[in-house]
């Protein structure tokens, strides 16, 4: 979805360089974040500092999926902000680590799948050749060499031993990996 942004300056007259710097900030917020369904941003110079020149304030608000998000970064607290490219600049940065972190919030619940331990007989072995291989409660059979085993037991394995291993998908079938004897 394309963002259309609204780019508004208050106290300052309308710049059409800082405009196409906000407007290129928020093309890139999109694509790293291709959730963003909005983006205002305000450019204020609320105030001139006798003794310094003036701190710009810049403020957007973001909508996305679920509630929005507004960033200011005030006047008068930063006074690199007296250039009004490093407050837009420090503005997005910020917005951009709210939206990571709204992206890993929503995201905590997934993590890494790792396959269930299944149990099995082992139907067939060449142990000359290192391989073997295990049959499911279900019927099919699963691949498993002599370095997926959990412990060095190799010698001892014979047709009709209860197995407990993970099964994972491989280019050529099922395999299994941390085998382990249970007789």
């Amino acid at each position: 979805m394309d963002v259309d942004p609204q780019v508004s300056f208050q106290n300052l007259k309308h710049s059409d360089a800082v405009e196409k710097d906000i407007l290129e900030k928020i093309q890139h917020l999109q694509k790293l974040h291709p959730r963003l369904q909005s983006c205002r941003v305000v450019v204020d110079a609320p105030h001139r500092d006798k003794k310094k020149g003036r701190i710009y304030e810049v403020r957007l608000d973001l909508s996305v999926p679920g509630n929005d998000i507004s960033v200011t970064r005030e006047a008068g607290l930063n006074h690199a902000h007296e250039d009004i490219y490093v407050a837009i600049r420090d503005s997005f940065e910020a917005a951009n680590r709210l939206l990571e972190d709204r992206e890993r919030k929503r995201d905590a619940h997934r993590t890494k799948r790792h396959p269930e331990v299944r149990h099995g007989r082992l139907a067939r072995i060449f142990k000359e050749d290192g391989y073997a291989f295990i049959e499911c409660e279900d019927g099919h059979e699963v691949y498993f060499d002599r370095d997926s085993m959990t412990k060095n037991v190799w010698p001892h394995l014979e047709v009709g031993s209860n197995l407990r291993f993970k099964q994972l998908d491989g280019d050529k079938g099922p395999y299994g990996i941390q085998v382990t004897l249970l007789d």
